[in-house]
C-alpha cells in the first residue's frame, strides 16, 4: 500500500516533517504500513536540478501549475507506480490537490490511482479571503516582478520582500504576522512549530505560477494560464482564450478524502462548497467530506492536533480502499 505527498505553494515535502513523528502523516503512515513517498514541486530546495537549463535562466522558470498537472504529477506517479508495481494512495495539500483535480477532470493518473485524499483543497480559488495573497492579485504584484525580468518568486529574495513590504504599507495590510496574513488564524499550531516551519521555508516558486494563481483569484475561474494575448493563447492552445479545466469531469467513482477548514483563508469555505456541490452525485460510499470548523490552512500539515483530528481518520480512509 502507498501513499505520495506533493506540497503546496512556496513549500516544499519537508514540511510534512515538521511535526513530531509520533504528530507527522509521513511518519504515521509509515508506522501503519505504508510505503511513503514525498515529492518535491520543481524549484524548491530539492527540486532545482535541469538536464540543460541552469536554475537563474528565465527558460528554467517559465511554467506555472499546469505543467506540474500535464508533466510533473504523472512522471511522480509513473515512477512511484513502474517501481513498486501498486496503485498510490494520493495526499496532497493545497496546490497538491489542485494539481491532482485538475489532472483526474483530464483523465489523468487514474491507471495508477486508488484513492486521494485532499486536505485544503484548491479547485476554485475566487473567494479566496487571505488578506495578502488576494490583495497581491489585485494590485497584479506577480506580473508587476515578471515585468522586471524577476523569474524566480523567492520571497527570501530582496525583491520579492520589497514589494511585499510595498504591498503592507499601500493597502493597509497588518502583515506583523504574514503566516496568518497567508493562511487565515490557525488554531493549533505550537510557537515552536513555526521557528521550524522558518528555518526551512518558505522555498521558492516560478513567478509565472504566482500570476496563474492570481488569474484564479481575479476571474474565479480553473483554467489554464491565460498569456492575456489573443494571439499568444491561440499558439499555445488553438483558441483565444485558455481552456478550463472541468471539475464535472471527476469520477464518480473515485475514494476521495476531503477536510476543510472553516479559518482557511486560502481554501476558503465557499470555494470548497463548489467544488462539493459539483460532487453531489458521487458515490455516497466513496466520498468522505471532513469539515473542521477552527481550521486554517497550516493547521493541516502543522497543528499539534492534526494527527487525531484529521490524520487518524484519513488512515482509517486508506485501509477501506
Amino acid at each position: 500500500m502507498l501513499a505520495i505527498n506533493v506540497m503546496l505553494w512556496l513549500q516544499d515535502g519537508i514540511t510534512w516533517l515538521l511535526l513530531p513523528s509520533n504528530q507527522s502523516l509521513a511518519f504515521l503512515l509509515a508506522d501503519n504500513g505504508f510505503d511513503v513517498w514525498v515529492a518535491n514541486t520543481r524549484g524548491t530546495k530539492f527540486s532545482r536540478q535541469h538536464t540543460s537549463l541552469p536554475s537563474n535562466s528565465s527558460d528554467y522558470w517559465n511554467w506555472s501549475w499546469d505543467e506540474l498537472v500535464a508533466h510533473d504529477l504523472p512522471a511522480t506517479f509513473k515512477y512511484v507506480h513502474d517501481l513498486t508495481g501498486k496503485k498510490l494512495h494520493y495526499v496532497g495539500h493545497s496546490q497538491g490537490t489542485l494539481i491532482a483535480l485538475a489532472a483526474l477532470s483530464q483523465d489523468q493518473l487514474l491507471n495508477m490511482l486508488r484513492s486521494a485524499a485532499l486536505l485544503s483543497p484548491i479547485a476554485y480559488a475566487g473567494q479566496m479571503t487571505s488578506p495578502l495573497a488576494k490583495n497581491a492579485a489585485e494590485n497584479f504584484i506577480a506580473e508587476s516582478l515578471y515585468n522586471l525580468g524577476i523569474f524566480e518568486f523567492n520571497m527570501r529574495g530582496g525583491s520579492v520582500i520589497k514589494f511585499l513590504k510595498d504591498l503592507c504599507n499601500n493597502t493597509g495590510i497588518d502583515c506583523t504576522n504574514l503566516l496568518t496574513s497567508f493562511t487565515g488564524q490557525n488554531c493549533c499550531l505550537n510557537p515552536s512549530i513555526v521557528n521550524v516551519f522558518l528555518d526551512h521555508e518558505p522555498q521558492s516558486t516560478a513567478t509565472k505560477n504566482m500570476i496563474h494563481l492570481s488569474q484564479m483569484i481575479r476571474e474565479g475561474t480553473t483554467s489554464m494560464f491565460d498569456y492575456e494575448n489573443r494571439d499568444e493563447n491561440m499558439k499555445h492552445y488553438g483558441q483565444p482564450t485558455p481552456p478550463a479545466y472541468d471539475m464535472k469531469r471527476l469520477p464518480n467513482d473515485l475514494p476521495l478524502f476531503l477536510s476543510y477548514g472553516g479559518a482557511d483563508a486560502l481554501s476558503d469555505v465557499k470555494d470548497v462548497q463548489r467544488l462539493l456541490e459539483i460532487l453531489k452525485d458521487h458515490d455516497a460510499d466513496k466520498l468522505v467530506v471532513q469539515y473542521r470548523n477552527d481550521y486554517a490552512h497550516a493547521d493541516y500539515v502543522m497543528g499539534e492536533n492534526a494527527h487525531r483530528d484529521v490524520y487518524e481518520p484519513l488512515i482509517s480512509f486508506f485501509r477501506l480502499q
